[in-house]
């Protein structure tokens, strides 16, 4: 079934929703958010998108394996607890930086940024990789 007001919706929607997950990845730390929620509302985006259009589209817009996803996002989290091992801490203790850009004050980055990071790719490759193989069937 081939909807032209469902396609014409979900250009807007498909990046308003991923706009939406950076937010929520990049606010989590501090306030209600993270990496898991934000992972799940840009898989939603894409399964949107399946939905509008098939799943080789999706697969396209994509650009990166869902498994792939998986495997960077495992290795993000964990790299994000050795940081602080390599420090002479405990596994997982939060490590903060500072980071000077212009036209911006000093700019926080730390660890539980890079741990939610990591999920956040990790849920889009696993709920992605549920979603497109359904699909496919």
């Amino acid at each position: 079934m081939i909807s032209l007001i469902l396609r014409t919706a979900t250009h807007f929607l498909f990046t308003i929703m991923l706009q939406f997950s950076l937010f929520l990845l990049l606010r989590g730390h501090n306030e209600p958010g993270g990496g898991f929620v934000a992972g799940l509302m840009a898989a939603g985006g894409f399964a949107l998108y399946t939905i509008a259009y098939d799943v080789a589209a999706t697969r396209q817009a994509l650009r990166v394996d869902p498994r792939t996803l998986i495997a960077v996002g495992l290795a993000i989290a964990a790299g994000s607890g050795l940081l602080s091992l390599m420090k002479g801490s405990p596994f997982m203790t939060g490590e903060w930086g500072h980071l000077r850009l212009p036209y911006l004050e000093r700019l926080n980055i730390g660890t539980p940024l890079l741990f939610d990071t990591g999920v956040y790719l990790t849920v889009i490759g696993v709920t992605l990789m549920i979603i497109l193989s359904l699909a496919e069937e």
